[in-house]
């Protein structure tokens, strides 16, 4: 069951990502004054990520994946490439670019400026969005 909640709230966590790029770019670009609706619009990005943080979590470690890892052993793992992947790939990289979620929205708060401040969540949010997108599953989404 959550592998499946993990699986569909990714859809909500890129929709509200890519949203939050493409305000900021917006922004910058156009010089717009950094108001209450972009904040939310970065805070939202940023509480989706986190959740589906905690939905991965949950799903890695109830995983039959998990569980062969445990049982073959890392070294294993990291000669497979179809274990390498799920097990260490996609959690590391997805737990940087959420860290890089996390870092850009604390930066933004700090800078004076409008520009500054859509600047900042544009970087760090687009190279998260980046990151998350390189290391999906896709085979398994599509296949649905």
């Amino acid at each position: 069951m959550t592998k499946i909640i993990h699986s569909y709230w990714a859809y909500i966590v890129l929709l509200i990502l890519i949203i939050a790029v493409i305000n900021a770019i917006i922004g910058l670009t156009s010089k717009k004054e950094f108001k209450a609706k972009d904040l939310r619009i970065s805070l939202f990005a940023l509480i989706t990520a986190h959740i589906q943080l905690i939905f991965g979590f949950i799903a890695y470690y109830t995983s039959t994946y998990y569980e062969t890892m445990r049982s073959i052993g890392m070294g294993e793992v990291m000669k497979n490439s179809e274990l390498r992947k799920p097990l260490i790939e996609h959690p590391l990289m997805i737990i940087i670019a959420i860290a890089l979620i996390t870092i850009g929205f604390s930066k933004h708060k700090k800078k004076t400026t409008d520009a500054a401040k859509f600047k900042t969540i544009a970087v760090y949010y687009a190279i998260a969005l980046i990151l998350i997108l390189a290391v999906i599953p896709w085979n398994l989404w599509l296949s649905k």
